[in-house]
């Protein structure tokens, strides 16, 4: 299948699963007890992919450029999360009177959709470059992709928004995953600027969003989980990258 073809479609599949676990906590028939474990897996997997394989391709494209570039990715979502939008974490928000603020559920999702915009970009510039690249991004997107649409769910409830706006709220994060598809496929031949930024924003999204939340997490079974994340990404190199 065309490569670009192929990042569409996936895209569209990572953009559903926003909108799922945006579901999960609308409907709220569902446990929610198993999204810590996606949040552990993800991070783990997330973090061994952004740097083992997207920035290594990165440095590939453009050197010393890239190095930059993989920088300003981290830098500008760190940026966004602590300017734009004011703190929030990956999971259920039961704290409603900390978003009696006006408009605070808003910069939170704005924030959340430039995670989920470069999210897209991940996975085009994956494809673009080579399928086994693709089809990784993918999967470290995927992992958290549901998470990600139940926490804003989650806070648009907790500020007093209906069940339908808090679902509306995790569509959106889906079609601004399939707008950094779009975008990049568009500008394919942009990819050695798409994967450095994409890269930067996967390793602040892994290691600055993800992992503290299985830091709070008692126990060592979530810790654990994010290893297990990072060594499936090495069994999958095994059995499937020639």
């Amino acid at each position: 299948m065309n490569p670009i073809l192929l990042s569409l479609l996936l895209g569209l599949t990572a953009a559903a699963a926003n909108v799922f676990g945006g579901t999960l906590i609308v409907r709220r028939q569902w446990s929610h007890s198993y999204l810590r474990y996606f949040i552990a897996l993800g991070a783990g997997f997330m973090l061994a992919t952004a740097l083992t394989e997207m920035v290594p391709h990165s440095l590939t494209l453009g050197g010393e450029r890239a190095a930059f570039l993989i920088l300003l990715g981290y830098l500008a979502i760190h940026f966004v999360e602590h300017t734009v939008v004011p703190h929030f974490h990956f999971g259920e928000e039961t704290h409603a009177h900390e978003f009696a603020e006006a408009g605070r559920s808003y910069r939170i999702l704005v924030g959340l959709m430039a995670h989920t915009f470069f999210d897209g970009i991940a996975i085009a510039s994956g494809f673009i470059v080579s399928n086994w690249l693709g089809w990784i991004i993918f999967l470290a997107v995927f992992l958290h992709k549901i998470p990600e649409g139940f926490t804003v769910a989650s806070v648009m409830l907790a500020s007093g928004r209906s069940r339908r706006f808090a679902w509306t709220a995790s569509a959106m994060l889906g079609v601004a995953t399939f707008a950094g598809v779009l975008t990049m496929a568009v500008f394919r031949q942009q990819v050695g600027l798409g994967l450095p930024l994409a890269a930067g924003v996967t390793i602040y999204v892994a290691a600055s969003d993800l992992i503290p939340e299985v830091n709070k997490e008692p126990g060592i079974a979530m810790a654990v989980l994010v290893f297990v994340g990072a060594a499936t990404l090495y069994l999958l190199e095994l059995a499937f990258h020639v």
